[in-house]
């Protein structure tokens, strides 16, 4: 009896794989008419689609010529809606035209899922009337978005603060900065909030409530160093950014040099976000291998999902000196049961100048053998070459990178391990160049 449980299992195996074939056709012909339809259509010319009629309950309107003038198209796949079901965080991959330039690949993002979107609308109706339902339009000039009006010169702290992750504690230099880079208007480079239009003001504030993710690809650009993809433009709840390269999942079992190399650029990214001349350290608060792309020509790492970033002021942190500002704080590592998880304070991260979170970060998630992502453990450093792992100093220096045994620890083996991930990227290359 035993001998045939293998022979039924595989005949089930078969047969529920055809059923999943047959009912994917099945599909496929009830949605014949709309598949062709979709194929014909250019949906990012539709003002409902891209929920341009909802502005000013929207993110922007810099772009909306060039969607309405059908320059941006979505990629093949992108065209069947009923694959929409899948696509959770409604992030689309678009091409992009200029009569003289030709096409470029970009990303679309509607910066939250379906849910997300009805439940901020649902929110402004509410505080506009009371009730969940209402005429969005209206609604937007009774809530706090307008009353923050003409008569107000400045965008400040107390106004904002705790609205999202980048203002968790924000600065009024901060908030100069962010709306003086504001590129949803033709007037940018004023950090009078006076100087915005009314409609241009809304966006900007819910924007940065909703998810300010493109308010941080603004204030720290990709053109100025920062390891961010580079803002392009919005029309209605559409936004698009730059199309970097594959996700950093891509390269899991990339040979080893290239892995290497691609860990040495993480911890600099972690670096340069903590310490800079600008004195804004700026903290990744959702670390994983989707929120990370390479780009295909130059290889170079840039985070592509900025949403979760918190930004403290480290020349006011010195400023005002909260207690405990100047003791080094260190983020204290957890075990969970989830993937990508961190454990941190954000109070902490506001009121103290020297903070390790971005190396614990990247060490936890993405490098040590801590890392879990997809069923997958053992980080991007996975598997090294005999002769390294026999030697154990990456083994250790990730290990207190990410759980430290000495007081401070990461803080020196961050330092360590940047310098130790350099030298074998340059041995590497060295080899490569030999050959």
């Amino acid at each position: 009896m035993l001998r045939f449980l293998p022979l039924k299992l595989g005949r089930l195996y078969r047969c529920l794989k055809l059923l999943l074939v047959v009912g994917l056709f099945v599909v496929l012909l009830m949605n014949t008419h709309s598949l062709f339809a979709s194929f014909q259509k250019n949906e990012l010319t539709d003002r409902r689609f891209i929920n341009l009629n909802k502005c000013p309950a929207c993110f922007g309107t810099s772009w909306c010529r060039k969607f309405m003038n059908g320059q941006v198209s979505f990629e093949t796949w992108g065209r069947l809606r009923f694959l929409d079901v899948f696509n959770v965080k409604n992030v689309y991959f678009a091409q992009y035209g200029e009569p003289r330039e030709g096409t470029r690949r970009v990303v679309l993002k509607r910066l939250g899922s379906n849910q997300e979107l009805a439940e901020i609308d649902q929110k402004i109706c509410k505080r506009a009337t009371g009730r969940p339902r209402c005429d969005l339009i209206q609604a937007m000039y009774k809530t706090e978005f307008a009353r923050i009006n003409g008569d107000v010169r400045l965008l400040t702290p107390e106004v904002v603060e705790g609205w999202s992750d980048l203002v968790h504690c924000p600065s009024q230099r901060l908030l100069d900065r962010v709306v003086r880079r504001y590129a949803e208007t033709k007037d940018s480079g004023s950090f009078l909030l006076k100087n915005l239009k009314d409609t241009e003001r809304m966006q900007l504030l819910m924007t940065l409530a909703f998810n300010p993710e493109p308010l941080v690809l603004q204030s720290f650009p990709s053109d100025e160093g920062w390891p961010f993809a580079k803002y392009l433009g919005a029309c209605g709840r559409m936004v698009a950014v730059n199309y970097v390269g594959e996700e950093l999942w891509s390269f899991y079992n990339a040979p080893w040099e290239k892995r290497v190399d691609l860990a040495r650029q993480l911890m600099d990214i972690a670096e340069q976000l903590t310490n800079n001349d600008f004195e804004f350290a700026l903290y990744l608060l959702d670390v994983s291998f989707d929120n990370f792309a390479v780009g295909p020509r130059d290889g170079k790492v840039i985070v592509v999902d900025a949403e979760n970033v918190l930004v403290a002021d480290k020349r006011l942190i010195k400023q005002n000196k909260p207690e405990n500002f100047d003791v080094w704080y260190e983020s204290r590592f957890e075990e969970c049961d989830r993937e990508a998880c961190l454990s941190f304070s954000k109070d902490s991260l506001c009121s103290r100048v020297t903070v390790d979170h971005n190396y614990y970060a990247v060490c936890q998630n993405l490098l040590s053998r801590y890392a879990t992502w997809r069923g997958t453990t053992g980080g991007l450093l996975h598997d090294p070459p005999a002769h390294i792992a026999k030697d154990g100093q990456l083994e250790s220096l990730l290990d207190e990178c990410t759980r430290p045994k000495k007081r401070y620890g990461r803080f020196q083996a961050a330092k360590e391990l940047r310098e130790y991930l350099t030298q074998l990227a340059a041995s590497s290359s060295s080899s490569a160049t030999a050959r």
